[in-house]
Order: C-alpha cells, then structure tokens, then sequence
C-alpha cells in the first residue's frame, strides 16, 4: 500500500491530465454513422441522510465498484494551502477508526478487496472495488476511511517526507518540468493551475495535521458528496449496507462554497520559456495556451478536431514528428478542460539536436489545423472517436468513471447515450471555428526544458518571439531537504 501511495504522489506532479467528457453541440448525424451506444440504466436514489447514490447494475461478474464521491478536489485548495486536498485524500488511507494504516491494508487484502483514496482538480473519492460476497465485510472498512479517519501525526511525517523526495526527484527529470513550467507560464503562481497538485515544496514541508483536518472538515460531508455503485448487486441489496454504514453521516457548519477560479489574461503574443537543464538528452516542448472549461459546448468538435491535429497514433503531429522526420518517439495534443479553463496543450520529447528542426514542425501543423479539414481526414477522425467510445465501457471501473464525469460536470442523462451521434455529427466547419477560435499560432505560449547551450542559438534563428531563459529553481522554488 505504502508503494501505491507514494507512485500516486509522484504521478501527482504531473499537472495536466487527459481531458474527458463534456457537454455538446448537436447536428444531425451523418448517414452509415456508428449505432449508438446502449447503457444500463443509471438508477438515482438516496439515503436518509439526502446523500445520492447512483447505481448501475452489471450482474455478468460477481463484483461491485463502490465510488465515494467528494464534489472538491485541489481545484479547491485554500490559497497558501495548495497541495492540501490531495495530502488530505492520501492521510484518509493512514489510519481510520481504531485501525492503523498497515491494520487497513491488511482488512482490505483480507477480502480481496482494493481501496484507494485520492483527489484530483475538481474530486476527491474513496473507491472500493469488491467480490459482492464480501460487500457487507467491506464496507464498514470503507466507512472508517471516509468518516473516521485519524490523520496520525507520524504518517502526516511520512507523507510530507516522501512528497518532498518525489519533487526533489521532479527536478532532475525534464518531462516535469517542463509540464509544471508550461502551468507556471500560463496560469501564474498564485493561480491553482499554476502549481502541482501536489503542491510546492515549501507548502508540503509547511502542512500540519490541523492543515489536514480543516480542509476534511469542511469538504468531506453528505451534503458534498454522492454514492456511484456499478455492479453485480441491486438497489434492494445496496441501500440498506449504505444506509447501515453512511446514513448517520450529518454536515457539520456551513456548506463548503466552491472556488471560483479566474481564466489567466490571454497573452497577446508568442513567447518561449528556456528551463536550462544542462546535458539533458533530450529536449522537453509544450506549446499551448489557457483554453476551455469542462461546459464548453464547442466539446464535440474540439475532440474531432484535436484528433486530427494530436489526438491519435495517425494523428498530424505524430506522422509528422514521429513517422517522418524520427524527432520523437510521440507528440501529441490534448484539451485538459476542468471546472476551470484548462489548457491546449501540444507536447513532445524530441532529439536535443533537432529542437528547433521540431519546433518548426509543431508550428506548421499547428497552422494547418486552422484550415479546412479535407473530408477523408475528417471521417476518419469521427469514426476513431466513435469506435473507441464503447471500450470506456468495459468494466466497473470504467463506468464508475464516466459516471463520475457526468456528476461532476452535470452532465444530461443521455449524454453517454447520444456521444457518438454528437461526434458523427462534426462538419468541417466546425472543426475549422474551434481550430481557429482556440489554436492561435501567433499567441501560443512555448515552454522548452533541455540543454539550454546546445538548444538556445537554434531556437532563436526560428525568431518565435521573445525569450525568457528560466532556472529549475524559477519553477520549483528553492530546494529543500526532505
């Protein structure tokens, strides 16, 4: 488990993560469009309490999925405070009721069970995944984690110390940072974007468990919170173990209000950050800007068009980078839309002799994107969208998560149902708006970590725009010792 914990702190340093499902833009589909998709039905209930539940029943494997769903994430961390959510859902796993950590783990591997805690921009959640024999035996284990839990001041220790390896860790691998430059250059320190989600380091050596407590007190409550259930049981089954172990669960204070998050002023020009990484063996680009919340209703088209341009294998980039000119293993392009206006972002590790050769590159594609997209290279964007739409489906988990997205983002009930006619109904000229409205060459901020003596005098013949020469300090803030 203390593995687990710790490979879930580091993953939380890379800031942006792959964007999901949002709301639409309707057209009519196109004709020989794929079917759509059919879904169990999502029943809505709730306890005494008035905390939701939402269950899908899958009975072809004896198993349930049991999501814990807290409507607050880092998104929502108190200013001076960032990286508190996230300490928070690690400590949940630390000790609860009258277990320690090392008791719970072993309860939950004794039932065959996994339990994990974590949180993310815009959630938290305590995620249960059970053999149904072992349901009633696991959830009270559950309901200690979620609203028993003892925050011990020597795991706190602990926590803090291995976040703190793990940023010491991120300063010498030049993917970090140049993700956590390119949140710096965008959103600004004191934005929350602007900064891990599991904090800076100077925060993590701060937190106490008093930090710990107050954010849990005042997020972790029925009236924040929703059930997700997918899986072998039934609602006559279910709601009478979550009534025994959550229904006594009552609010205490006043409801948590949300953080309103800004959008950053959009730059008026292009700009390159240099993150000096001296004999790094490659180079580290992000190109991008600050670009849409999750409400956008341009969704549709963004994911075709961002398909095209980075969004798969056979994507623009890829073929171009990759396939042709050997620069990459990969480049790719994302939307990463959350409650707030997440980032564009095009990415890629490339050869550090051949820096600028790919930052040109980038540019042409990302110029080209802004044109019509022929029909051919349309089509087959649609229809890898589509196709792959039904895999997000397989399992428990996989819908507790996209269950999760549409609780999060008050998603409309058929939202699932009706995705693939939503993305089969994409034309060229909506691809070409949002391509044009959100992908500005001439405005996009570029963010490149590698070896400043072999990359800068390439890159400067390029004539980009101005450019900022950064430390690896400049990003993390002064080292500090663990």
């Amino acid at each position: 488990m203390r593995r687990a914990l710790a490979t879930v702190a580091a993953a939380a340093l890379a800031t942006f993560t792959a964007a999901a499902q949002g709301p639409d833009r309707t057209h009519a589909p196109e004709p020989g469009s794929p079917p759509a998709l059919k879904l169990p039905v999502i029943q809505k209930r709730q306890l005494s309490n008035g905390l939701p539940v939402w269950l899908v029943e899958l009975h072809e494997v004896p198993v349930v999925q049991v999501n814990l769903v807290v409507l607050s994430g880092s998104g929502d961390d108190p200013a001076g405070k960032f990286g508190v959510a996230n300490l928070t859902a690690a400590m949940l796993l630390e000790g609860a009721g009258s277990r320690s950590a090392l008791e719970l783990a072993d309860a939950v591997d004794f039932l065959g069970a996994d339990l994990v805690a974590n949180s993310g921009s815009d959630v938290s959640a305590v995620r249960l995944h059970v053999p149904v024999a072992r349901l009633a035996d696991a959830l009270p284990i559950m309901s200690d984690v979620a609203l028993k839990p003892t925050f011990p001041a020597e795991e706190l220790q602990r926590q803090r110390a291995d976040r703190l390896t793990n940023v010491i860790q991120a300063r010498d691998d030049p993917e970090t940072i140049g993700q956590l430059a390119f949140a710096r250059v965008l959103y600004g320190t004191t934005h929350r974007y602007g900064t891990a989600q599991l904090g800076a380091a100077q925060t993590i050596q701060s937190f106490t468990v008093d930090d710990v407590r107050a954010f849990y007190t005042s997020v972790y409550r029925p009236d924040n919170a929703a059930f997700l259930v997918v899986g072998d049981v039934t609602a006559e089954r279910i709601l009478p173990l979550l009534e025994t172990n959550f229904g006594s669960w009552r609010p205490q204070g006043t409801a948590p209000r949300h953080a309103v998050l800004p959008s950053p002023a959009a730059p008026t020009a292009r700009h390159v950050y240099i993150i000096d990484k001296p004999g790094a063996a490659q180079s580290q680009i992000r190109i991008g800007a600050v670009a849409v919340p999750r409400s956008t209703p341009d969704f549709f088209p963004i994911q075709v068009m961002n398909t095209v341009l980075g969004g798969s294998f056979s994507s623009r980039l890829n073929l171009n980078l990759r396939e042709k000119n050997g620069y990459t293993y990969g480049a790719t392009s994302l939307f990463d839309m959350r409650s707030a206006a997440g980032p564009f972002i095009a990415a890629a590790g490339v050869q550090t002799d051949k820096t600028a050769d790919a930052l040109k590159e980038f540019f042409n594609e990302l110029t080209a994107i802004t044109r019509p997209i022929p029909a051919d290279e349309l089509a087959r964007a649609k229809h890898y969208v589509s196709l792959r739409f039904p895999s997000g489906f397989e399992t428990t988990g996989d819908i507790s998560t996209r269950l999760e997205q549409a609780l999060v983002y008050h998603l409309p009930d058929d939202y699932f149902s009706t995705y693939v006619q939503k993305i089969e109904a994409v034309t060229m000229a909506d691809a070409q708006r949002v391509a044009t409205k959100y992908i500005q060459p001439a405005r996009l901020q570029v963010v490149i970590a590698g070896d400043r003596a072999a990359i800068e005098p390439g890159i400067r013949a390029l004539n980009l725009g101005p450019i900022t020469i950064m430390k690896v300090d400049d990003v993390f803030g002064p080292a500090v010792t663990p």
